[in-house]
């Protein structure tokens, strides 16, 4: 049994949990060293890379509202001149309609201009084919007065210049009878 406290009094001072006291001294001192090299060398370069990326991180968002910024400018550029663009297409539409307004009178007009010309033409046409169908019908009824006025006479009235004057005489006595006749029915209106 002596061996056996032996044994456990030997392994209570060998206790894995609680090092030696040299080791825990050496330990130490190797801790202290190295985390002393990392506060010197590795410290310094680890807030160097933070302070750089904070930097860059800030930067980013100022970058990033002027953008924005710039973006809402141009937005608001790009407004204006679609607003301008609209203005412009109205102008030129409205433009376009007063001067599709004026062609068309325009138009009305020449055709008016043209309608007149035709009418005056068609008036100056039927006035000549009335002259010349009085000139025939003055000529052919002259023809068959004096061949039926030869027939009652008994004699022929072949000479053309006094053919004429006799033709011309009686057509002269028929318009004047008529206009007497016309002017009495005017006055009987009236």
């Amino acid at each position: 049994m002596d061996v056996n406290l032996l044994q456990i009094a030997a392994e209570e001072e060998q206790n894995p949990l609680v090092p030696p006291m040299p080791e825990l001294v050496i330990g130490l001192i190797a801790f202290l060293i190295v985390f002393g090299l990392l506060a010197k060398k590795l410290l310094p370069r680890i807030n160097e890379v933070l302070e750089e990326r904070k930097a860059a991180i800030e930067g980013g968002m100022e970058k990033a509202e002027a953008a924005q910024i710039e973006a809402e400018q141009t937005l608001d550029q790009y407004k204006a001149q679609l607003a301008e663009a609209r203005h412009e297409a109205n102008r030129l539409r409205e433009e376009a309609r007063e001067q599709g307004s004026a062609l068309i009178a325009e138009m009305r007009a020449e055709g008016q201009r043209q309608r007149e010309e035709i009418i005056a033409a068609g008036h100056a046409q039927v006035e000549a084919d009335k002259k010349a169908a009085s000139l025939a019908l003055r000529q052919d009824v002259g023809a068959l007065a004096t061949e039926l006025a030869g027939r009652l006479v008994g004699e022929s009235l072949e000479d053309h210049a006094r053919q004429s004057r006799v033709v011309d005489r009686f057509l002269d006595e028929l318009e004047s009878k008529a206009a007497a006749q016309s002017g009495t029915k005017a006055e009987a209106g009236a």
